[in-house]
């Protein structure tokens, strides 16, 4: 089934704002990241916080740390995206990152890929609300679809946050990036033994050499952690053997 573009299913209802409170101490962090649209994250921040968590999006336990551990987290990666380009964020989730990129970089165009109706539900009223429609569309689908189907989208970047481990996401992600485009993955302290195990993996699927970034030094502690790898070739599924070799092998 291939991905589909979802209609708006209404504004969300009203929420308490005191839940998602800037805190003094990331304030600086918060506007150098996000500038002029600070507000728009405020109001994203609002949403994760009240109804992301009553959806199951994010944990109870997450509200408190939604600036620090996921909007700045996620906006420190900015620096990596070239200007106007688009970017498709593989398994959305909440938002995390595609969101976050498109409130604090308004020159991108991106596209939220999650295959679960009731994120992809959450993600077109939260575009919707923010007023992001004319930036950000949700699709509904898998990697393999988006990148497969009848209608096949790509992009100069592909992003994707706690997902899966690199070999697996460099097989999901890098046939959605242009060639020459990029895989930035978001990951945690196991990232550069993910690239010691998983990059003959990912030079199989066309990937460059991962290299390993810490984006956002000096505004966010601590760095946000990125792998990033770079499509060099386009790799096609492996050919399947002749009859006349695989009577040989029987033989």
């Amino acid at each position: 089934m291939p991905p589909s573009r979802l209609p708006s299913s209404g504004p969300l209802p009203a929420l308490d704002p005191a839940m998602a409170v800037l805190p003094p101490e990331l304030a600086e962090a918060a506007q150098r990241l996000f500038g002029d649209r600070l507000d728009l994250a405020a109001g994203y921040a609002e949403l994760l916080a009240t109804d992301g968590v009553v959806r199951g999006l994010i944990g109870p336990r997450e509200a408190p740390r939604i600036w620090d551990r996921h909007l700045l987290n996620c906006a420190a990666v900015a620096e990596l995206i070239p200007p106007g380009a688009t970017v498709l964020d593989v398994g959305s989730g909440a938002g995390l990152p595609g969101l976050v990129l498109a409130i604090a970089r308004p020159d991108l165009t991106v596209t939220l890929i999650e295959p679960l109706a009731r994120r992809t539900a959450f993600l077109q009223e939260t575009v919707d609300a923010l007023a992001l429609d004319g930036a950000v569309q949700v699709l509904r689908g898998r990697a393999e679809e988006a990148a497969a189907g009848p209608d096949p989208v790509h992009g100069d970047v592909v992003t994707a946050r706690a997902v899966a481990p690199l070999d697996r996401l460099a097989a999901w992600c890098l046939p959605l990036a242009v060639p020459g485009g990029r895989l930035v993955a978001l990951k945690g302290a196991s990232a550069a033994e993910e690239i010691t195990e998983h990059a003959a993996a990912v030079h199989r699927l066309g990937g460059g050499d991962p290299v390993l970034r810490r984006c956002g030094e000096g505004i966010v502690d601590p760095p946000t952690t990125v792998v990033e790898i770079v499509r060099e070739r386009v790799v096609g599924p492996k050919p399947r053997a002749s009859s006349k070799k695989s009577r040989a092998r029987r033989r």
